[in-house]
């Protein structure tokens, strides 16, 4: 009996270390940090698109951190600057992803600003980038005979619309687009003089 409490003992101690390690010193250190000037809280639309990016699965291949250049070269691949914590300051839950089979996403609304091309990607993504492994979402979208007031219609690269039909966006897909166009971390982050 001794022996099994030295033993619960030590992995209690050991816990506690671990997670204040873990957790309580990163939450001590980072719980004041106040958001860049140029950070915008999102706007309703945006939050719905987050939603949308969520639910489908888009955080398991996409990142949303560009790392310093000390350790990838995210900012040679066009990604941006490397990211800090005051970046994530409006983001509940954070979407840094675990993995990147798709490029990161932390300032795609800078290097894609087009909502044609953000729809017509999510609608059928090798017709932007070939040989692209993302799986297209059309259940964001509806295939009509015409358009109706407010549709919103998507112009696809020939061979890849349905004939005699037009696509139209879904609000899912809109707002997953205002989404994506909002991800633009381009502001400086440092005031004054930078190491």
């Amino acid at each position: 009996m001794h022996d099994e409490l030295k033993l619960l003992s030590g992995a209690m101690v050991t816990l506690a270390l671990a997670t204040s390690a873990l957790v309580v010193v990163p939450f001590m250190q980072l719980k004041g940090v106040e958001p860049p000037a140029g950070l915008k809280p999102y706007t309703s639309a945006q939050l719905r698109g987050r939603e949308v990016y969520i639910a489908n699965g888009c955080i398991y291949c996409h990142s949303q951190q560009p790392r310093d250049r000390a350790l990838a070269p995210d900012d040679k691949r066009g990604w941006g600057r490397a990211s800090v914590a005051g970046d994530y300051h409006y983001d509940k839950p954070h979407l840094l992803g675990t993995m990147r089979t798709g490029p990161d996403l932390f300032n795609i609304g800078a290097r894609q600003p087009s909502q044609d091309w953000h729809l017509g990607h999510l609608y059928q993504p090798r017709a932007y980038t070939p040989g692209s492994i993302m799986p297209a979402y059309p259940y964001l979208f509806e295939v009509k005979d015409k358009a109706e007031p407010g549709d919103r219609v998507l112009t696809l690269p020939p061979g890849y619309e349905p004939p005699q039909k037009i696509v139209v966006a879904r609000q899912e897909a809109l707002d997953l687009v205002t989404y994506l166009q909002g991800l633009d971390h381009t502001y400086p982050v440092f005031e004054g003089k930078t190491k």
